[in-house]
């Protein structure tokens, strides 16, 4: 880990990236304003947080399951602390786990490096980073779960009620997720994942997951 020196003024920024350059580059754009401390995987980077207490974590998010844990870790462990998560490409799916999982929002690893002081200090003043291309997948998932789980039928028009919970599992199910990544991507067990499924398959009355498949649509 390396460290810059402080100012009064200045953030304290966690930057958590297994890509040295990526940090470097991170830790040159900021180091006018802000302290920053690096950590080389999800694992010294939730130690850091805790141990820390940084201002902001800008995490890397591109490793399946762990950037998820590790946001949902620092979140609960270390309070106060912000995170965004950065990565090369996300999706909507990823992007709603990562805010579900705590995250304050989402930068492209290649963002413009004069953006980031401007992205830092708006977080810290409990702003959001949200392209404006999730603002409306957002927006849609704060709604509430009543509303789009009513948005599940059966083909045939008959209407089957899921939870929230398990709206999110037939969802990444979909995608064509396996157990272990609808596990990872919602930070739960896959014995949690394997118990929702068993539901929907009930409801849907069906005895497993290709036929489950067949028979859900959008509505």
């Amino acid at each position: 880990m390396s460290t810059a020196a402080a100012g009064p003024a200045q953030a304290r920024v966690l930057i958590a990236a297994d890509n040295a350059p990526t940090r470097v580059g991170l830790r040159l754009a900021l180091e006018a304003e802000a302290v920053c401390t690096e950590a080389g995987d999800s694992e010294s980077a939730i130690a850091a947080a805790v141990r820390e207490r940084p201002d902001v974590c800008l995490l890397d998010f591109d490793t399946p399951g762990r950037g998820l844990r590790a946001v949902s870790e620092i979140v609960s462990r270390a309070p106060g602390v912000v995170v965004i998560v950065l990565t090369k490409e996300v999706g909507e799916e990823e992007f709603l786990a990562a805010v579900r999982a705590g995250a304050s929002g989402y930068l492209p690893q290649g963002v413009d490096p004069a953006r980031l002081p401007h992205v830092v200090r708006s977080v810290m003043r409990g702003e959001a980073a949200v392209p404006r291309h999730f603002v409306a997948k957002l927006i849609d998932a704060l709604r509430g779960p009543e509303r789009r789980r009513r948005s599940i039928v059966l083909a045939g028009e008959r209407r089957v009620e899921l939870t929230s919970r398990e709206w999110e599992v037939v969802e990444l199910m979909r995608v064509g997720h396996s157990t272990k990544e609808i596990a990872e991507e919602l930070a739960i067990s896959q014995v949690t994942v394997r118990r929702h499924l068993s539901a929907v398959y009930a409801k849907l009355g069906v005895d497993g997951r290709a036929a489950a498949l067949k028979l859900v649509e959008p509505a």
